[in-house]
């Protein structure tokens, strides 16, 4: 008898209910369609893991620094060591999601919602990336090969006995993503590898999915699976058009009840909408003979109109002079005088054309933008207007394509400083260049926001990791010198502590302020003040002046020829270890070797009862008085001065600094002319420094707590409003539509 292995190569991490389903419930070209598309998937993750290598030693070859560059080579090596194991998983999540097929009912069908980036913020900075990647490629796949991925789906929903969308068709390209993340679960290394090697994934394996869904498809053909089935047609539609396409698709009563309840809802938004809207109705009237025939033109002629428009729409700060209704009045009146009709738009065209000018009348008067990207942003006025009049669910859905990347755009200008060079900024051309090509080709294929969505994902993610590094670094930087300036405020007051008011010999007063305050220093900030290498550095300051000083009691001799070898043992360590200057060292010593001597030998005269010679004057060692305190901390390490002052607890400025969060951007005003946009990287206790940095992670601007207040008090400083701006600009028209229609 033949095994069930021999029919579906399950790993033994099989669930036992799905090992105990019978597999004969899958037909045999639906065995034929998974085995063909794993081989396919196989070869293609050999081919990513045949290239991770060389990309990971490129990118070690480019690190800026030795740990950076340990990291690639690690992951190098743990690719290797894992390389099987992660295809063998991926193989066996792909198999098993097959065989789910034959087994698993749903009681309730649900469309698969989109992802909500609106609430991303609740996870950990890692799982962000991940999913904003992950995002980024299923939208890449989607936008370029949904139709053969649709036709795919279609044909599956006729051999298993549960309704599939394409979210959970096992060559899509959402679980397919999911199988490589759980098999690389086991991969440990940083975020940015991982990246990395997704990035790959989508490079080796998604790149070819369009292979992938064609050479199933046509096995589905050859045996008779809707072989009339003919090409969709681009997504050109209205929602009416794109609900009978996915009934088209997924064949299924079920999932058709629920994606018109989805539909239902999002018309119920709409019409709550229009509802705010109805006042302003037909304010948007052309000019027409008062005896003509009135005539409502369609959506379709409506949009026709607009990509006449969209032609013709203003660059540069002349955008905020473009008033689209006085255009559209304009162009309508010229269409109805050729017609011999009065032409006007339809009531619910009009209230999408009242809402998106308030939208953008909103978005122009942002001052949370820069003017030069609120210009840029302002000319999608009509792009977005077309999309709304296509899709309602683009006022509804927070990760509608279009939506999302005007948030996108807007998120990303946040920290833009609009320098004079700005046009040769990165993020200026990309914005640019996204406009443009809305401009130039955006007609009604809505999918192109899906492309150019992953495109600038892709983007600002390559430009948040770069500056994510140097604002860690930055945070590293100043963490390391608060360390170091409390390290060295500990040391200097240990060491006045033990010196001021003393008359000691002038090199051992130098040896401990210039060369052992160093020891102490890397003492306190390696092993901390309540180490017992902290308590040694300080013993040896204690023997040290103990040991130059003038004693008189009768074991002082026998305890200075005990003490002294090993004190000098210690200094000599503790001086190496602080890479100080070995001929210093050298001289320190010299000059410690006749003090000794000579304290040994006054120890000697007066324990044999001689009077004591006194020294000449050139065997004298000089002495000094120690009577001002001991400062380590060079003048050049104090950034900023500013004023000391005290503010009470509940003065005004001083809350606002309160409020303040790592995280948050704020506008400076520098001067008349310049205004610095910065983001808070950290604030540094104690003594309360808050350090800025710029969009690319730099820092530019270094504050006291009062200092800041100060600038809050006198209105120089400004927090920046990081809320999604389509969702604040929504949130405002909404609200002052709801006033007016309570007035």
């Amino acid at each position: 008898m033949q095994s069930d292995e021999k029919v579906v190569p399950l790993s033994k991490a099989v669930p036992l209910q799905a090992t105990q389903t019978p597999l004969a419930r899958l037909p045999v070209v639906l065995l034929q369609v998974r085995d063909k598309a794993a081989q396919q998937l196989k070869d293609a993750l050999q081919r990513l893991f045949d290239n991770a290598d060389d990309t990971l030693f490129e990118m070690a070859d480019r690190a800026r620094n030795n740990s950076e560059q340990n990291h690639f080579f690690e992951a190098m090596r743990d690719l290797r060591l894992k390389r099987k194991s992660i295809e063998r998983t991926f193989v066996d999540k792909f198999y098993e999601a097959f065989l789910v097929l034959g087994q698993y009912q749903v009681a309730e069908p649900v469309l698969p919602g989109p992802v909500v980036f609106d609430k991303l913020e609740l996870v950990n900075n890692d799982d962000l990336e991940r999913t904003v990647a992950v995002d980024a490629m299923v939208t890449k796949v989607m936008s370029r090969d949904s139709l053969a991925l649709g036709q795919l789906t279609a044909r599956l929903n006729q051999l298993v006995p549960q309704p599939i969308t394409d979210q959970s068709n096992p060559l899509g390209p959402m679980l397919l993503c999911d199988f490589f993340l759980q098999s690389a679960r086991s991969f440990g290394v940083e975020i940015r590898v991982k990246l990395i090697i997704l990035k790959l994934f989508e490079r080796y394996v998604l790149a070819d999915a369009d292979q992938l869904y064609a050479e199933a498809n046509q096995l589905l053909i050859a045996t008779g699976i809707l072989p009339d089935m003919k090409a969709l047609p681009a997504r050109r539609m209205t929602d009416r058009g794109q609900r009978e396409q996915r009934t088209a698709r997924l064949e299924d009563p079920a999932l058709v009840q629920a994606t018109e309840k989805l539909d239902k809802g999002v018309q119920e938004v709409f019409e709550a909408m229009q509802e705010l809207l109805a006042h302003l109705r037909g304010s948007l009237a052309p000019r027409h003979d008062s005896n003509a025939e009135i005539r409502p033109i369609s959506s379709q002629d409506l949009l026709r109109l607009l990509s006449h428009l969209q032609q013709y729409v203003p660059s540069g700060e002349e955008v905020e002079d473009f008033d689209l209704r006085q255009q559209l009045e304009q162009l309508l009146t010229r269409v109805s005088v050729r017609s011999g009709k009065s032409r006007i738009v339809g009531g619910g065209d009009e209230d999408v054309i009242n809402l998106i000018s308030m939208l953008f009348e909103f978005i122009l008067d942002d001052r949370n933008l820069p003017s030069s990207l609120r210009a840029l942003i302002g000319r999608l006025q009509i792009p977005m207007l077309k999309v709304a009049v296509l899709d309602k669910s683009f006022f509804s859905r927070g990760s509608h394509p279009a939506r999302r990347l005007l948030n996108e755009i807007a998120s990303a200008a946040l920290g833009w400083g609009g320098r004079d060079d700005y046009q040769r900024d990165s993020l200026y051309l990309r914005v640019e260049h996204i406009v443009q090509r809305l401009l130039n080709d955006f007609v009604d294929d809505t999918a192109i926001f899906s492309e150019l969505l992953a495109d600038f994902l892709a983007f600002t993610s390559d430009e948040r990791r770069r500056s994510e590094l140097l604002e860690q670094r930055t945070r590293d930087a100043e963490e390391g010198r608060s360390r170091a300036e409390l390290a060295r405020q500990r040391v200097q007051q240990e060491l006045n502590l033990r010196l001021l008011g003393r008359t000691l010999p002038q090199v051992v007063v130098r040896l401990l302020q210039e060369a052992w305050s160093k020891v102490l220093l890397l003492t306190c900030l390696k092993h901390g003040e309540v180490s017992q290498e902290w308590q040694a550095g300080l013993d040896a300051v204690d023997d040290l002046i103990w040991s130059v000083e003038p004693h008189e009691e009768p074991e002082a001799r026998q305890r200075l020829l005990e003490q002294v070898p090993g004190l000098l043992k210690v200094l000599r360590e503790g001086l190496a270890s602080a890479a100080f200057d070995p001929f210093a060292t050298s001289e320190f010593f010299s000059q410690l070797e006749v003090l000794h001597m000579q304290a040994l030998q006054r120890l000697s005269r007066h324990q044999q009862g001689a009077t004591e010679a006194p020294l000449a004057t050139d065997d004298a060692a000089p002495m000094i008085n120690v009577v001002e305190e001991i400062v380590l901390i060079a003048p050049e390490e104090h950034l900023f001065s500013e004023p000391l002052q005290s503010l009470p607890v509940d003065d005004a400025g001083l809350l606002q600094v309160n409020r303040l969060n790592v995280g948050m951007w704020v506008e400076i005003q520098e001067d008349e002319e310049h205004k610095l946009r910065c983001k808070l990287a950290a604030i540094v206790e104690p003594g309360g420094r808050y350090v800025f940095v710029n969009r690319t992670g730099m820092k530019v601007l270094e504050k006291t707590r009062m200092g800041l207040a100060v600038e809050f008090r006198r209105g120089s400083v400004r927090v920046l409003d990081d809320s999604l701006l389509f969702d604040r600009a929504l949130a405002s028209v909404m609200g002052n539509l709801r006033r007016g229609k309570g007035a």
